[in-house]
C-alpha cells in the first residue's frame, strides 16, 4: 500500500494521513488492509497477530468507545519505521467522555503494508464540552 519505504517527511506524513483517515472510519476490515498478514500489534496490555485478530480487536473497540474521532501527528521517521503522537475522544455507554493519548510505533514491509504497530495509551476521562476533536 504505497507510500513505500524508504520514507521521506512528505510519503511518511501521507502514511500518516492515510492511517487516520482509515481509523476515523471506524471500518475495521478497511484498517486492516493497511496490515500485513501476519502483522504484530501491542495495544495497550492486548498483543495481537494477524488481521482477523485485528479486526475482532477493532470491532469490540469501536463497540465500547462510541463516536470515536481520531488525529494523528508525525513525531519521526527512517528508513521503513514511523513514531506517531495522537490523540483521540470517544464515550462509554454511559455516556463518559475520554480523551485517549499516546505514542505509536510502526515498522512497514517493502510492499508498505504494516508489519508491527506497538501502541502505549493513556485515557483522561472528561466532559463533553472539553472535547477537542469535534468533525
Amino acid at each position: 500500500m504505497p507510500p513505500l519505504p524508504v520514507f521521506t517527511a512528505e510519503t511518511a506524513l501521507a502514511k500518516v494521513r492515510a492511517a487516520e483517515d482509515a481509523w476515523n472510519s471506524r471500518d475495521p476490515e478497511r484498517v486492516a488492509l493497511g496490515y500485513s498478514e501476519d502483522s504484530e500489534w501491542r495495544n495497550r496490555d492486548v498483543f495481537l497477530t494477524g488481521r482477523t485478530e485485528i479486526v475482532a480487536f477493532l470491532r469490540d473497540k469501536w463497540r465500547r468507545e462510541q463516536d470515536y474521532r481520531l488525529r494523528k501527528e508525525l513525531w519521526a521517521y527512517t528508513g521503513n519505521r514511523i513514531a506517531v503522537r495522537f490523540e483521540y475522544e470517544w464515550h462509554d455507554g454511559a455516556g463518559q467522555w475520554y480523551r485517549s493519548h499516546g505514542n505509536e510505533n510502526w515498522e512497514f514491509d517493502e510492499e508498505g503494508l504494516m508489519r508491527r504497530r506497538y501502541a502505549s495509551v493513556n485515557d483522561v476521562p472528561i466532559e463533553e464540552g472539553e472535547r477537542r476533536i469535534t468533525n
